[in-house]
């Protein structure tokens, strides 16, 4: 993983020329994910103006505070790696691109959709930014374990700590859309979602968690008929 950290000076600090990009993948990859992280500041801020669930708003508060911190982690990882983390890429152009579409995506529903849908829109934003969100801290794991010592040093423990927390920003929030979209199409919603009240934090557990919303159903609906009767 040399590459990672052997870069020119012309390359530090300046931007990188669009000839270069394979390779330095690695230092691409670094930058994209801080760009995410940095776009998914001013995600979570914009959908968090149009969370209108008590819950839910809750749930993105913390994310966005968890996202803060995870733009000075990359900021410092860069840093200790001896590059500028204001440096542009290539792919980091396009994905500030994509974080500046979905906060327009969801200010246009703002304005041209009712409160119900406006937030069904914020959600998928949110989906959408935290499934490269996801990947990039992914990636990085799997670099980490290609790296030096010292790299391994700064990059495991940032991808030990934060991709916990990127498997519950994009399994958690996937669940709250699909949830409000069925509240939406008038049929039975579970809310909060069962990969909220059940803690879900991997791929696993997700699709334990979906499979299970049938019986939470059922029971939602017997609970209801049954208190219907009893008036």
């Amino acid at each position: 993983m040399r590459e990672l950290i052997h870069l020119s000076a012309a390359q530090q600090g300046g931007e990188m020329p669009n000839n270069t990009l394979l390779a330095n993948v690695p230092v691409d990859l670094m930058y994209q994910a801080l760009e995410t992280e940095k776009g998914g500041v001013q995600i979570y801020t914009t959908a968090l103006r149009l969370a209108i669930n008590k819950d839910l708003r809750e749930e993105w508060n913390k994310y966005l505070e968890q996202t803060k911190n995870h733009v000075q982690v990359l900021s410092e990882i860069l840093t200790a790696l001896g590059l500028d983390p204001d440096a542009e890429t290539p792919g980091r152009k396009v994905v500030r691109y994509l974080g500046t579409s979905l906060v327009k995506t969801m200010e246009l529903a703002s304005r041209c959709a009712d409160p119900q849908a406006a937030q069904i829109v914020a959600a998928e934003c949110v989906v959408l930014a935290e499934t490269k969100d996801h990947l990039n801290w992914e990636l990085l794991g799997e670099l980490a374990k290609q790296a030096n010592a010292d790299e391994s040093a700064l990059l495991t423990p940032a991808y030990q700590q934060i991709e916990h927390e990127e498997d519950e920003h994009l399994y958690h929030t996937t669940g709250w859309t699909r949830e409000l979209w069925m509240e939406a199409l008038r049929m039975p919603a579970v809310l909060p979602p069962p990969e909220e009240t059940q803690k879900v934090d991997n791929a696993i557990e997700a699709a334990q968690a979906k499979k299970s919303r049938t019986a939470n159903v059922k029971t939602n609906t017997a609970a209801k008929a049954k208190k219907a009767s009893a008036r």
